[in-house]
């Protein structure tokens, strides 16, 4: 018998393999799981099933322990084809417009980019990452200080601190104050920076801009408000020296009263707020709360530029963003 030349026996082999059908793969992995995984019963059922002649043609063992591996791997018996390697996105090309892009608008977010270079989020950011070593950078909203702050800032919590030293004075101090600024508003969030180092980026606002003022007081005892300072028709205005007195005299001592709590033993804490320092406002208050003011000219004072003191900025943001978006601002 003369030998078959390889190209020919590879080409046997493949029509060979193109006679089976899904239907015969299917009742092969079906037979094989429910006979004990005998490859030898399951060749006898395909047999009988399909009427197959005496010495005609069963899968051997090699296929079917093939089919069912596939099945396994798969959930089909049929082998999957290779489509290949995906091509990549990262080409030279890419990798160059996207850090132009980059360069010339690193506040643009990636979804952006993504868009306007043809390329999808993920690309943009694995090559951001590992092609351009950008990073992202997120603002941070910091009190600005001047040359003297920070000394004056330790002179004030030493002094407050050593008053604490008095069991009395714990229970008895009262921290005020929080407002939103209508003006120079920084979102966070939504504050993104793509460069290789950190930009160092100032976001400068007035520090005395217009104001929506929510005032809150909390203590041992409590807390005091939220109270929202409103038009006769309900509309948001910004805080005066009058209505800071309205809000003294109408809310925050018949409040201190109704709990029981004298207004002489009360050590009241404020910021140096224009309308919390004026004539008027500082007359009411050491009235209320004598030889008792911790503010800017009280008894106590209070460093300017130091709202990150009060324990009032590290809760009452989130309850009073709420209520704040259901006000709308007096024209």
């Amino acid at each position: 018998m003369q030998p078959r030349s390889v190209a020919s026996w590879f080409h046997v082999i493949s029509v060979s393999m193109e006679q089976w059908t899904a239907q015969h793969s299917a009742f092969v992995v079906e037979a094989y799981f429910k006979n004990g995984d005998s490859a030898v019963t399951t060749q006898r059922l395909f047999s009988r099933h399909f009427n197959t002649p005496r010495h005609g043609r069963v899968p051997c063992r090699n296929t079917i322990k093939e089919w069912v591996q596939n099945f396994r791997e798969n959930t089909s018996a049929l082998k999957r084809k290779s489509r290949g390697r995906i091509p990549t996105v990262r080409t030279p090309g890419n990798v160059d417009k996207l850090r132009m892009a980059i360069v010339k608008g690193p506040r643009r977010s990636v979804r952006r980019h993504s868009a306007a270079i043809g390329l999808s989020d993920r690309s943009v950011l694995i090559i951001l990452h590992e092609d351009s070593n950008f990073h992202l950078y997120k603002i941070e909203i910091v009190q600005e200080l001047n040359d003297h702050d920070m000394a004056n800032r330790r002179i004030s919590s030493e002094q407050i601190l050593e008053m604490l030293n008095d069991d009395g004075v714990i229970n008895t101090l009262l921290m005020t104050d929080a407002h939103f600024d209508s003006s120079g508003y920084v979102n966070k969030q939504n504050y993104r920076y793509w460069t290789s180092e950190n930009p160092q980026e100032l976001h400068q606002r007035p520090l005395h801009s217009e104001r929506l003022t929510v005032w809150c007081g909390i203590a041992s005892f409590g807390v005091l408000g939220p109270y929202f300072f409103e038009a006769n028709e309900g509309a948001a205005v910004t805080v005066t020296s009058e209505r800071y007195v309205a809000m003294l005299r109408n809310f925050c001592e018949p409040e201190l009263r109704r709990r029981g709590i004298h207004l002489s033993s009360i050590w009241f804490q404020q910021d140096g707020a224009t309308a919390h320092t004026a004539r008027a406002s500082m007359s009411v208050l050491r009235e209320m709360f004598p030889q008792h003011l911790i503010s800017r000219g009280g008894d106590v004072p209070w460093p300017a530029r130091s709202p990150d003191l009060s324990a009032c900025d590290y809760f009452l943001w989130g309850i009073s963003k709420a209520e704040f978006s259901s006000l709308s601002l007096e024209p």
